[in-house]
């Protein structure tokens, strides 16, 4: 007669088979879903934005963990790395004043080591997405989101550093050999610098990479004695992205430096 199984061990791998049978379908599932969010979620994106949605990763890093962006985001928010190098420059600064924040790129990247961060946006929809994004990265107790024009709020304004990265006409920007800077938006690149420089001398301009480069460099003479001027160019993954040109003292400044 064959001796009887100890019901306690068969018990015991019983229950281990069941653990281990639950585990791999709770992964299994959790696949599935993911898998299903992004179908759901790449049928949502147009035509125009496929390929910006492809590099949603050097847009946002965090961009799974609940980043929103609307159709025109897609296409005008700075890459991540770039922005991080744009608000590096004035580390520690009291306050940036970012003039068109979009769905909040820049502003995020400001937050993180400056003081204080105005960001102005004229499209109500898209200060929305921002304030959702900025609560994603943890800064949105930063920032100070306006609703409105740039134009009629800036002799009310008061900061350290302005940022300007106005639209530059959508995608088709790059269609052109050189893009002049009466091509920006809603105002030509000349207001744009005039109305920022009666805030502060210290002003960090995001522009297209086929900008006009010497009609930029003009804008230091609007000041008298003409302001610092440096120009970089910005790579993400080895891809040309767009120029940044600053002015007055965040020109030539080393990362991590405070601006006065």
């Amino acid at each position: 007669m064959p001796p009887a199984e100890d019901s306690s061990v068969t018990s015991t791998t019983t229950r281990k088979q069941r653990k281990r049978f639950k585990r791999k379908v709770s992964i299994k599932v959790k696949r599935i879903a993911e898998k299903t969010k992004k179908r759901k979620e790449k049928a949502n994106v147009t035509p125009l934005v496929t390929k910006y949605w492809l590099q949603r990763y050097d847009l946002f890093s965090k961009y799974d963990v609940g980043i929103k962006l609307d159709e025109e985001g897609w296409f005008s928010v700075t890459p991540e790395v770039i922005a991080a190098c744009q608000a590096g420059r004035c580390a520690g600064a009291g306050v940036v004043i970012d003039a068109f924040a979009g769905v909040g790129g820049n502003a995020i990247q400001f937050a993180k080591v400056c003081h204080r961060v105005i960001a102005v946006e004229i499209d109500p929809k898209k200060v929305a997405l921002a304030i959702h994004n900025a609560k994603i990265y943890g800064v949105e107790d930063c920032i100070d989101f306006i609703v409105g024009d740039f134009f009629q709020l800036a002799p009310f304004l008061k900061g350290d550093v302005v940022f300007l990265s106005p639209p530059w006409g959508g995608p088709s920007y790059k269609t052109r050999q050189d893009f002049t800077l009466d091509l920006l938006k809603p105002k030509d690149g000349h207001s744009l610098f005039q109305a920022a420089q009666a805030i502060t001398p210290n002003v960090i301009m995001y522009l297209p990479r086929n900008v006009d480069v010497l009609q930029v460099s003009e804008l230091s003479w609007l000041s008298s004695p003409p302001l610092d001027i440096e120009v970089e160019e910005n790579y993400v993954r080895g891809r040309s992205k767009g120029i940044t040109v600053y002015f007055g003292d965040v020109a030539f400044q080393q990362i991590g430096k405070i601006v006065n």
